[in-house]
């Protein structure tokens, strides 16, 4: 049975598991609705432009996201891969910001830059660049030193070696880190609509469903909405991985 089979019937399972707990009377319909009522609603709510708008929204804040941590990521894994000085220099203050949560620097961004979408997108990147950078570092660091010594040897500037030699080399290491931070911002973004309070996203629609009314059937379905495009977007990344570096085993050795 093929990897994609197991997983659509692991998922089948669960929910007919979810539907049959539900319809059994073991939890209740009000706050657990089964799986054929928030299914339904998922339906309706893709045909709702208000809806579609909030994925949108949640989706450009993220590919925004995800490009700035690549320009930044990127450029500093190879520079502090390169310069073993500035690595260490530089480590007490990275290993200090690396596990701060997103949730914990939400007031003190929406104090210094307002609620907009300039928000979710900086708490975005700053939760998805530690992934790219590490796995730039880690590549630098298998690199055959033979390559980097030849173009020393050839008169080959910094820069040149960093951007034709080191960057190749590393390529895999980075499509790793890039598709371990795809997953983390979409997660940022979403979490700072939701607690932050943003005017619109995913997150947003999620947070005004669970208040007033408290719809549950929406909460789910718009929960559902963003496990599916972050299911999406790891899958399609993975796949995309294997055909460009096929000799690659980075995947088994990826830096989180």
């Amino acid at each position: 049975m093929s990897k994609l089979l197991r997983g659509l019937a692991g998922l089948v399972g669960f929910l007919l598991l979810w539907e049959v707990v539900v319809q059994a009377g073991l939890v209740s319909k009000t706050f657990t609705p089964p799986p054929s009522v928030v299914l339904v609603t998922v339906g309706h709510l893709l045909g709702d432009p208000a809806f579609v708008r909030d994925i949108i929204a949640t989706m450009l804040a993220w590919l925004i996201a995800i490009a700035i941590a690549i320009a930044i990521g990127v450029p500093a894994g190879l520079l502090l891969g390169s310069v073993p000085v500035l690595r260490t220099a530089t480590a007490a203050i990275v290993e200090f910001l690396r596990p701060i949560p997103v949730t914990a620097l939400i007031p003190l961004v929406l104090l210094v830059i307002g609620s907009g979408p300039e928000a979710k997108i900086t708490l975005a990147v700053y939760a998805s660049l530690w992934p790219i950078m590490f796995n730039t570092i880690y590549g630098m660091g298998e690199i055959d030193p033979v390559l980097m010594e030849t173009a020393r040897a050839c008169g080959t500037s910094k820069f040149r070696i960093l951007s034709s030699v080191a960057l190749p080399q590393t390529a895999p290491f980075v499509f790793t880190g890039v598709r371990l931070s795809a997953t983390i911002a979409l997660i940022a973004v979403v979490s700072v609509e939701f607690l932050a309070g943003s005017e619109v996203g995913l997150g947003s629609f999620i947070l005004v469903a669970s208040t007033g009314s408290i719809r549950f059937d929406l909460v789910l379905a718009g929960t559902v909405v963003a496990g599916v495009l972050g299911y999406l977007i790891n899958e399609g990344l993975e796949q995309l991985g294997k055909r460009l570096f096929r000799w690659s085993t980075v995947d088994r050795e990826a830096i989180a």
